[in-house]
């Protein structure tokens, strides 16, 4: 059944009412964004400084799905959101940037053990994570609610706006305990109950909402941001990845490693000077911006 499902997905999305976001001069084909080196930041870095590779930045991340991390035409550059801000990190500190593609499971063990320098790899900050690693934080975590361009549904902007409907979420992910919490929130109220329906294939979600099977998604905000690109699919709700708590992206660096704090200031340096908002603007994602980078901020609480 998957592989049939799979299968309509490819047909579909090379049909003209249904095509993938345009590719042609899109941001995957501009230059990087670089940055000057910032002599203040620099002279914050630990003496001696230990690092994976002299003079290099090592910075791990999962690869996979734009507009986060994905690879390029030529196999083998790493094109993105976070590749990008990886960039502006080490170009503040005058280091050169080694991008390490790692499956999501492995990069705390690799951090720990000092074979990456950092990571960038859409971590949000919790306690549990700050036990381990050192942050510094460099995007709101927003989820997004997204219906298609002529659905009715025209906005959900609290719990009870999301009875009755049928979401498209993944399983086991965060916004699945969310919706869970909004369920029973809702009934506890009188409303009727959202009908989750389970997906674990990004695109197999996609079509889902475009062919009306279910009536929002609930996914990451970057990852549904940029599907929309096409027109096809709007926003019509988005909320903080740690509901009701506030939630933050951030770069991960061991525990002590000194780091951190270079990393934080060389963050608010690009901030400051406008070549951070420049960025994420280059990969639509103006709404997760934040106004200074902090360490080590408040985390969402042990589950």
């Amino acid at each position: 059944m998957r592989l049939i499902l799979t299968t309509i997905l490819a047909l579909t999305l090379v049909s003209p009412g249904c095509k993938p976001p345009p590719d042609a001069a899109g941001p995957q084909d501009a230059p990087p964004i670089r940055a000057k080196k910032v002599d203040a930041v620099i002279a914050r870095l630990p003496k001696p400084l230990r690092l994976a590779e002299p003079g290099t930045l090592t910075v791990a991340m999962t690869v996979g799905q734009l507009p986060l991390a994905d690879f390029a035409a030529d196999g083998t550059t790493v094109i993105g959101t976070e590749p990008d801000t990886a960039r502006l990190i080490a170009d503040s500190l005058g280091l050169e940037l080694h991008v390490v593609p790692v499956a999501w499971a492995d990069w705390p063990l690799g951090l720990e053990s000092g074979k990456y320098d950092a990571v960038l790899s859409n971590v949000t900050v919790t306690e549990e994570r700050k036990a381990k690693f050192d942050f510094s934080t460099y995007r709101n975590d927003l989820l997004g609610i997204y219906t298609r361009s002529d659905g009715p549904v025209k906005a959900v902007n609290a719990p009870r706006d999301i009875a009755g409907l049928s979401v498209a979420v993944g399983a086991s992910t965060n916004q699945s305990q969310i919706l869970d919490r909004w369920n029973a929130q809702n009934i506890a109220a009188g409303l009727k109950p959202a009908k989750p329906q389970y997906y674990d294939d990004t695109g197999i979600m996609r079509l889902a909402l475009l062919s009306g099977r279910v009536d929002v998604s609930f996914d990451p905000n970057s990852t549904s941001a940029w599907a929309a690109r096409d027109g096809k699919t709007r926003k019509v709700g988005s909320f903080s990845g740690g509901w009701p708590l506030a939630a933050q992206v951030a770069v991960a660096t061991r525990k002590g490693s000194g780091l951190t704090e270079p990393i934080t200031a060389a963050l608010n340096a690009q901030i400051a000077n406008g070549t951070y908002a420049r960025l994420l603007k280059r990969w639509g994602l103006e709404a997760e911006a934040i106004d200074r980078s902090q360490t080590n901020p408040p985390g969402l609480p042990k589950s």
